[in-house]
């Protein structure tokens, strides 16, 4: 198996802190600590480097989108007419700007870009495919799907 560099340079101890701090942010040092056989003062070193290192970006609540009013998560394809680097970059800053839009992907095959956008209803989805997708120049075909059932969710990485 072929590593990354920077994923060789992460220790069975660095790992074990990531893989902890995945599965719950608000660990405290010392909880941190206990978990990874580590002194607080070590545990809190290795977490300060992770983060400077860039192996840590940032620290984040995770909200609950129907309990928040957004029923819907849609998948939504995007095919452009050319892909000449002005009309790319002006749809990349259009979807950047888009708070529906939780995660916009480059991608090969017969679509340019994916989508993931949360929805309050079906309404709502009409006007953010009429009124914002729609308009943005270049934007040659829209393909939405709508998800029944949330199987599986995760930010966590697999670090092994």
């Amino acid at each position: 198996m072929i590593k990354s560099s920077q994923s060789a340079m992460l220790d069975t101890v660095d790992k074990s802190a990531l893989r902890a701090l995945q599965a719950d942010g608000r660990l405290s040092n010392v909880e941190l600590a206990r978990k990874i056989n580590l002194s607080p003062p070590a545990t809190h070193a290795r977490v300060r480097r992770l983060e400077k290192d860039g192996y840590i970006r940032q620290y984040t609540v995770i909200v609950d989108r129907e309990k928040a009013g957004y029923d819907l998560l849609c998948f939504i394809h995007i095919g452009l007419q050319m892909h000449q680097v002005t009309q790319v970059e002006k749809f990349r800053e259009a979807t950047r700007k888009m708070p529906e839009v939780l995660e916009c992907h480059h991608i090969t095959g017969e679509y340019d870009y994916l989508l993931k956008v949360v929805l309050k209803n079906r309404k709502d989805l009409e006007r953010f495919v009429v009124d914002k997708l729609t308009p943005i120049p270049g934007v040659a075909r829209i393909h939405t799907s709508l998800v029944f059932t949330e199987v599986k969710s995760t930010m966590a990485l697999p670090l092994e």
